[in-house]
């Protein structure tokens, strides 16, 4: 789909074209056309604009076959850099990315309350800190919007959980409210004022955000003075006249579901809905297509790849960055790419050495452009050395909930990596032509045909089949299992035997995102390595599905390939591997099959036999290095016998390279942890008020997330926020502290004390000394990076305003309040490694409200 052409750029005359309008087309402006655009007015020069998904790239308008794009760490990663220039730079690559997509708008970032370990989008939102969390979208929504593209800031607000989030009651003081979970979009829009905003799925205290008067015309409009266009998370609509009365200027996607044309039109003229009320959100759909029109996206623009390899340094910097040293016992990191004396032995063990674990799952997840494994980086790594570094690798242990894509691992027709796809109108066995619809080259076996399209196939017309095929030349003879989940149904061949059966016999499962598919059906075959086999999987859209309840789009398949084998099985081999090498780098974490939108994680654990993995190879070496990649903690039960833990969250594209740049030293991590890791779950502060229960969820930590509830019970987390190792050390001290003119400025040196370059990111906490009400220990106000060669100094400076460093929710009077009182200036590496102190006075209270 291309956007409507325009002959010009010119800006839409707002107040005119609101005279113009019929009522009719005005209430046609109040939703979207399609799945990812707004409605044109041909007749008075009104262009239809484009919107894609964004928080990890922008993925353009296509789900299947979509134009590649790059990838970038996950949300908890980027805020991990505490970087405030770098995300403004990654930023502006999302902008630049987004119009050679065609899309003027970006639909991210994501700036919700990582609350929990266990929050399905936890990796797409930034931090457990709603300052840090602010700060991340501020620079991300300035670098997309300094390319003229529109940042539409979401989920607003409280979108903090997946379990039954477009129906749970999220209940919470106006204290907590206001203090965490809004504070992110309050910096946001004083700061940057994000074109854009993006209502959540969830209520608060009894009402829908997409229809709350409260929240989107008291607060956003009225309190913050928002001016931007708000819509609709997709299919986060749930009234008519509530919801155009609270102010949802635009519900999306299209065709409307609540906006329709005779209903709306009757609604107004019974009085029941104001034209006023109309107008307003017609004004507002209107100043955001003025806004697109600025980004001046070519008519009719082909979706294109970001193949700049300008693009590529970039997501690496920013990878580097991101990346967090969580210990490092006798220096065993860096390691070196050659060996002193004789020959060094290195084994990569773990389900995600040789996975690309990219991103989460869900609307964040797109088809990247490349991908570097773990793997790829290391090996690159080795062979910038003089070859007295060996590698070597063993699976050690399964991740996968269902068989791994195998878009890599098929040899299509020509020879090279990819999968063969023929779309027919009719059945295999058909007797007549099948009627080709189209012939397509795919890299991925987890293929979502909600946007297929055919020129053959009559309008809405969802029933008609694929045959996808590809040679499979094993590793090691073996026994292999072949599997498929679907919505439809499909059977999977290899050499013309059915092999797995998802069409006779099918159970429900949760396959897809929107949990509409099938179980995985497996089965197996003896193989031998290196002989060719024909895998042939024949796949029959929705409404081929037996089961009940079946999706009305025409569906999709994932199917995959992995020998097999048992856990006992795949531990044996990676110990005895361990035994023979000098040193083990374990690979583990969690992938977007178990971090993801539409559901949330059960427990913190590592699912399947990763802990028991790590437990059996340090009986055997005590030189054991793991990398683990999740968005959010998981739990690790052998941290204390591993001298060595980097976390690298999901990486991007270059994700295999950042991990590789760390290990050897190639770049020193800097990264801090952007939320505190509990050593259980039971620790969290949400334990036990996480997941709706009979519809509703209740805040029951109040301001107390995060760190603020560790520091308040003093009770120690495995990691807490803000931690971080490099490879050299720093000293942090001369720090002066000066409030004057409603300011509070303060400076400190800093000076790297070790041997190697490396930069510190200097955190400033404040603390009143008597607080009135039951407040935090102490509150992240603000912080700085500084990078440093060995034996450098350099100087920080920070001023952060009084009323923004003191002030607390005052629930009684409805606005903020900043006690006369002492305060405290803290100045650390992290939560809990405070290095420096000072003071500062406030001489009256005083209230206020806004941004």
């Amino acid at each position: 789909m291309s956007p409507i052409k325009t002959t010009s750029y010119k800006q839409l005359d707002i107040d005119f074209l609101i005279e113009e309008l019929t009522l009719s087309e005005k209430i046609s402006l109040l939703a979207g056309k399609d799945f990812w655009h707004t409605v044109p007015i041909p007749r008075l020069g009104i262009p239809s604009i484009r919107v894609s998904d964004g928080p990890n790239g922008v993925r353009g308008t296509k789900f299947f076959n979509s134009i590649p794009s790059n990838c970038f760490p996950c949300g908890t990663g980027l805020a991990a850099t505490f970087n405030k220039e770098l995300l403004v730079e990654a930023g502006e690559l999302m902008g630049k990315e987004a119009k050679m997509k065609g899309a003027s708008v970006i639909l991210g970032p994501t700036c919700n309350i990582v609350r929990s370990p266990l929050g399905g989008r936890s990796f797409e939102s930034y931090s457990e800190d709603p300052l840090l969390s602010g700060i991340a979208a501020s620079s991300i929504v300035k670098g997309i919007q300094n390319e003229k593209v529109v940042a539409c800031l979401k989920h607003f607000v409280c979108n903090d959980q997946e379990d039954e989030r477009k129906a749970v009651d999220t209940l919470l003081t106006d204290r907590a409210f206001r203090e965490i979970y809004l504070k992110p979009f309050q910096i946001a829009i004083r700061d940057v004022n994000p074109k854009a905003l993006m209502t959540s799925y969830n209520k608060i205290n009894g009402e829908h955000v997409s229809q709350n008067k409260a929240i989107l015309q008291d607060i956003l409009r009225k309190e913050f003075k928002y001016d931007g266009a708000v819509m609709s998370d997709w299919f986060g609509t749930y009234s008519t006249k509530e919801a155009l009365d609270a102010g949802l200027n635009l519900e999306m996607p299209g065709p409307t579901r609540f906006r329709q044309l005779v209903q709306a039109v009757h609604a107004v003229q019974a009085n029941q809905i104001s034209e006023e009320v109309i107008d307003d959100n017609v004004r507002y759909v209107l100043k955001l297509v003025n806004e697109g029109l600025k980004a001046e996206i070519p008519d009719d623009v082909i979706e294109s790849a970001n193949e700049d390899p300008a693009a590529g340094e970039l997501l690496r910097k920013v990878g580097d960055e991101s990346i967090v040293l969580l210990k490092n016992e006798n220096n065993i990191l860096p390691l070196s790419k050659t060996a002193i004396k004789g020959q060094e032995k290195i084994a990569v063990i773990g389900p995600n050495a040789k996975a690309a674990q990219d991103s989460g799952g869900g609307s964040a997840s797109l088809a990247a452009r490349y991908k570097i494994t773990p793997w790829e980086g290391i090996k690159n790594k080795i062979q910038e050395g003089n070859n007295t570094v060996s590698l070597q690798y063993t699976l050690g242990a399964f991740l996968d909930r269902n068989l791994p894509d195998v878009g890599d691992v098929l040899i299509d027709e020509e020879g090279e990596k990819g999968i063969n796809a023929r779309f027919y109108k009719h059945p295999p066995g058909y007797k007549g032509d099948r009627l080709l619809l189209a012939n397509y080259k795919l890299n991925t076996s987890k293929v979502f045909l909600s946007d297929f399209k055919s020129d053959k196939l009559e309008t809405n017309d969802i029933l008609f089949y694929a045959d996808f095929t590809g040679t499979f030349i094993p590793d090691e003879t073996a026994e292999y299992e072949f599997g498929a989940s679907c919505l439809g149904t499909a059977q999977v061949f290899v050499d013309d035997v059915l092999i797995a059966d998802n069409k006779t016999k099918q159970t429900k499962g949760d396959a897809f995102f929107l949990g509409m598919g099938t179980r995985e059906e497996r089965g197996s075959v003896q193989l031998e390595k290196g002989k060719s086999y024909n895998v042939r999987v024949e796949f029959g859209t929705a409404p081929t599905y037996t089961l009940e309840g079946g999706p009305v789009e025409a569906g999709g398949v994932y199917f995959g390939i992995r020998i097999k084998s048992t856990p006992e099985v795949e531990i044996k081999k990676a110990v005895e591997l361990s035994k023979s090498v000098d040193k083990v780098i374990v690979v583990a974490g969690l992938s977007k099959e178990w971090e993801s939108e539409g559901f949330d994680r059960p427990d913190m654990d590592i699912p399947g036999f990763t802990n028991q993995l790590i437990e059996e190879i340090v009986k055997v070496n005590p030189n054991v290095i793991v990398v683990n990649q999740s968005g959010s903690p998981v739990a690790l039960p052998w941290l204390d016998k591993v001298p060595a833990l980097v976390h690298a969250w999901y990486g991007g594209n270059e994700l295999g390279n950042t991990i590789a740049d760390v290990l050897f030293g190639d770049y020193n991590p800097s990264g801090k942890l952007s939320m505190t890791f509990p050593k259980r779950i039971q620790d969290s502060p949400s334990y036990i008020n996480f997941g709706s229960t009979n519809g509703q969820v209740w805040y029951g930590e109040d301001v107390f997330v995060g760190y603020r509830y560790f520091e308040k019970v003093d009770l120690k987390p495995l990691f807490p926020f803000g931690y971080g190792l490099s490879y050299t050390t720093f000293e942090l001290d001369n720090l002066v502290v000066e409030s004057f003119d409603g300011s509070i400025d303060i400076q400190l040196q800093v000076t790297n004390t070790g041997k190697v370059a490396g930069a510190e990111v200097v955190q400033i906490y404040i603390e009143q000394e008597n607080p009135s009400i039951n407040r935090p220990v102490k509150e992240l106000k603000d912080f700085g990076k500084i990078n440093l060669a060995p034996g450098e100094s350099g100087l920080i400076k920070i001023s952060i305003s009084i009323k923004e460093a003191t002030s607390y929710w005052n629930g009684l009077k409805k606005q903020w309040q900043s006690d006369k009182d002492d305060y405290k200036v803290l100045v650390g590496t992290s939560s809990d490694d405070i290095k420096l102190e000072g003071k500062f006075s406030t001489s009256k209270t005083f209230n206020w409200v806004g941004v």
